[in-house]
């Protein structure tokens, strides 16, 4: 056994003449009465400026001791690693310092115990602070810039303090005679010593004792069963698939024209109205006399004028009349030059306030009509009854305005232009939306096909109930399922319509929900996990499709007992037999040992 002291800081006054005075520890080792075959040696790259000395010596007759006296604390600062390796291996730590070298204490305080803290990283190491000298009770100093230490030599509650901070024991030695050499420092230390070696002793017996017992025949380990799959979410492309209708200019049932009629700007009702109570107002849906804030008409009358249109044509039940987009005069042409930015900025998802500003600012170059057009912009999103500050137009404030609004609008009759026949219902919709957020839909409105030309469009292979969470998917980009089999359901759905997204949604959802059920729930209920396989590899979900054979595999011993895991094919059955959890391994291992036991326990211990 062996014990390791390391010992840092100068005992020595700054100022003292005598640098032949000799250490703390090496009074100690020379004469302590328990220190034999001492051996000293210089572990530096210079000899003349040594980083630590090194002690070693028999302590208790038998027992090896290891010294590192490191007088020069800068060893932090020129190489942490040594310093932190002695810390690391050190049984008992001794810091010295000389009571009346106060500069050297304030610097060992302020710039080394934090690192000798670190250092010991909760490490139960004992440490013993030994203040060393006399005081010398000189004049107190005078200089205004020392006001705030008027004595030179370092007082007992300095050092108490300090002892306190790394929770040591804290020695006043006034001078470096047998008394307090041998009695009184070298008692503290020799205490230590002893605790350090009986607890030493005790892991050593800790560990010889494990190490009996491993050499019985211990039961064979169960290891985790493997990782399966993680399934990543994809980010939303609502506010992009929003904006490209505008740029692409599908579906437009609305067009603004200067009061010349020089340019167009065509746009969606349904998203004007999503965002702002003043369209509903232009374009009907909503009256005046239910309109709650009045300066919303007013705007409207003021800013804009729709334009009557020649009678429609009437055309045969079923197939829409070909109607032009309804004609909207700006009459404020400012604001009709930067009407186009405006449109953008709501499609966006009007939530890019800061960069409408700087448009407009460099379009305009002139900052009263800028602030005229950011002002009424302001009054067109205006919420009826709530008072808009400009601080209300912040990007993190105003962000996603028709992310929830366009909800209002679903499922109703309002505006819209096509109407879904399932299952002898009726669900109406708004093509600008559909086109906008399902590319399989803007194929089939916009392409050769009967319903291009339909109002009615008949939906087969899905419930009402399926069908109308994924339209509420469209138009609010959120879906709630209410059970694993309705998630699968919408599933099917979304991969009919090529809705990817939706159908990344729906497969985490029933991986959360099949993760999150116990195995008493998962061996009795009457969910059927091999036909949901069977139904996402059919419809081309494979990463739930290769999650699900993971987790049949996992719980083998709850699946293997149901009828329905006879339905696996054999490319299947081999796939979880090769995976299953615990494996054929283990269990015969447990079998093997459940009768080693056994046999054990029939044996007479008696005789």
């Amino acid at each position: 056994m062996s014990v390791n002291i390391v010992a840092f800081g100068n005992e020595r006054d700054g100022f003292s003449e005598d640098n032949h005075q000799p250490s703390l520890i090496w009074s100690y080792l020379g004469r302590s009465a328990l220190i034999s075959q001492i051996d000293s040696s210089l572990s530096a790259s210079h000899v003349g400026n040594p980083v630590f000395t090194e002690y070693q010596a028999c302590v208790f007759g038998n027992v090896r001791l290891v010294v590192h006296d490191c007088p020069v604390w800068n060893i932090f600062d020129s190489d942490w690693y040594t310093s932190c390796r002695l810390i690391g291996g050190a049984d008992i730590i001794v810091i010295k310092y000389s009571v009346n070298d106060k500069t050297s204490f304030q610097e060992l305080k302020d710039s080394y115990v934090p690192m000798v803290k670190k250092a010991l990283n909760h490490c139960s190491v004992p440490v013993i602070i030994s203040a060393i000298g006399a005081r010398k009770n000189g004049v107190p100093c005078t200089c205004p810039l020392c006001t705030s230490d008027r004595r030179s030599c370092v007082t007992t509650s300095e050092g108490v303090q300090l002892a306190k901070e790394l929770g040591a024991t804290y020695l006043e030695l006034h001078t470096l005679n047998d008394f307090y050499i041998q009695k009184y420092f070298g008692g503290v230390l020799e205490y230590f010593m002893i605790q350090s070696l009986n607890q030493k002793s005790s892991e050593k017996m800790k560990k010889r004792k494990k190490t009996q017992k491993c050499r019985r025949v211990q039961p064979p380990q169960l290891e985790q069963p493997e990782k399966m799959p993680i399934l990543k979410g994809e980010a939303s492309h609502y506010n992009a698939d929003l904006h490209n209708l505008l740029c692409c200019c599908q579906c437009a049932d609305v067009a603004f024209y200067p009061e010349d009629l020089s340019t167009v700007v065509e746009a969606h009702k349904i998203i004007l109205c999503s965002v702002s109570h003043l369209f509903m107002l232009l374009f009907g849906v909503e009256s005046p006399c239910d309109a709650h804030d009045a300066s919303a008409a007013q705007l409207a009358q003021s800013l804009f004028a729709v334009q009557p249109g020649d009678p429609f044509p009437s055309s045969p039940p079923g197939v829409p009349p070909c109607v032009p987009p309804v004609r909207v005069v700006v009459k404020d042409p400012v604001f009709c030059s930067c009407l186009p930015d405006i449109l953008h900025f709501i499609y966006s998802g009007a939530f890019q306030w800061e960069r409408l500003e700087e448009d407009i600012r460099k379009k305009l170059k002139d900052p009263d009509k800028t602030e005229n057009v950011l002002e009424k912009v302001k009054c067109i999103l205006k919420t009826p009854g709530k008072l808009n500050t400009v601080k209300d137009c912040k990007s993190h404030q105003i962000k996603r305005l028709y992310n929830t609004s366009l909800r209002l609008f679903f499922n109703t009759p309002v505006l819209a232009d096509v109407i879904f026949k399932i299952q002898g219902a009726t669900v109406p919709a708004h093509r600008a939306v559909l086109v906008a957020r399902c590319e399989v839909m803007a194929a089939m409105f916009n392409g050769n096909y009967l319903e291009a030309n339909s109002v009615q469009v008949p939906v087969y292979g899905v419930s009402k109930d399926t069908f109308l969470s994924f339209l509420e998917y469209l138009y609010t980009d959120s879906c709630c399922p209410a059970s694993i089999l309705q998630a699968m359901s919408l599933l099917i759905c979304a991969e009919m319509y090529q809705v990817m997204r939706l159908q990344h949604i729906c497969e985490l959802y029933i991986i959360t929900q099949l993760q999150s059920m116990p195995s008493r729930e998962l061996a009795s209920t009457s969910l059927s996990i091999v036909s949901l396989l069977k139904k996402a590899k059919f419809h081309n979900s494979d990463c739930l499709s290769t999650w699900l054979l993971h987790f049949i595999a996992t719980n083998y011993l709850i699946f293997s007992q149901k009828p329905e895991f006879q339905e696996l094919s054999v490319e299947e059955r081999n796939f979880v037999e090769m995976h299953r959890w615990p494996s054929n391994l283990y269990l015969k291992q447990l079998a093997d040992y459940r009768n080693y036991i056994h046999s054990q326990k029939c044996h007479c211990t008696v005789m």
